[in-house]
């Protein structure tokens, strides 16, 4: 996975995610959206549509004095944590 900072401002942040699908970003998406001081978060994976791009764009815009940078390292230790916590309770019930 490697990571592009796109745009970025106090309170948005546009990073594009190489190498990764839907399954990944919606699952992003929603960790970002769990937090309070997230006001947006998107992403785009369509080619056609993004004059020629070919991995997808994530865009987080935030609240108050929250970094996007900080909301999305949040975001991504939950989805770290909830996948963790899956394999711990799989390999009790197996």
């Amino acid at each position: 996975m490697e990571l592009r900072v796109t745009e970025r401002t106090d309170d948005e942040l546009s990073i594009e995610i190489a190498g990764e699908d839907h399954t990944f970003m919606n699952v992003l998406k929603g960790a970002l959206l769990e937090h309070e001081d997230v006001s947006a978060a998107t992403y785009d994976v369509n080619p056609e549509q993004s004059g020629g791009q070919t991995e997808p764009i994530l865009t987080v815009k935030t609240e108050g004095d929250v970094d996007p940078i900080d909301a999305l390292e949040e975001a991504a230790s939950d989805v770290r944590d909830k996948a963790t916590s899956f394999r711990d309770a799989f390999e009790a019930a197996a």
